[in-house]
């Protein structure tokens, strides 16, 4: 599945289950392993882990390979690899305080002004 397409599902899936806060962000620039990122929210470890459920079902069905789920036990950030698309769904503190739109948003330009 195109990469395109794929962060097209993941992001239905999220908001299928009433994901909050869903962005995409584009990261070929930034690295080599993914092509999007899509970062996500959700009010308990419970629907965090609803979220990754739908994410994971709906991936499957399409054929898409998954590399890896991480977190799953904590259940305040699970991580999911779908290769060219990876999902962060977290709970509101831990996504703030991690801040991966802003670290992912700067781009190798950014970094060469400072």
């Amino acid at each position: 599945m195109e990469s395109e397409a794929l962060k097209a599902l993941v992001i239905d899936a999220l908001d299928d289950i009433k994901g909050q806060d869903i962005v995409a962000l584009d990261v070929q620039k930034q690295t080599d392993i993914a092509d999007h990122m899509v970062v996500a929210s959700g009010n308990t470890s419970r629907q965090i882990k609803a979220l990754v459920d739908n994410v994971l079902q709906k991936a499957k069905a399409e054929g898409v390979e998954v590399l890896g789920v991480e977190g799953e036990d904590s259940g305040e950030w699970i991580l999911v690899d779908l290769a060219d698309v990876i999902v962060h769904v977290m709970l509101p503190a831990v996504r703030e305080f991690y801040d991966l739109e802003r670290l992912w948003s700067v781009s190798p330009s950014d970094e060469n002004a400072e």
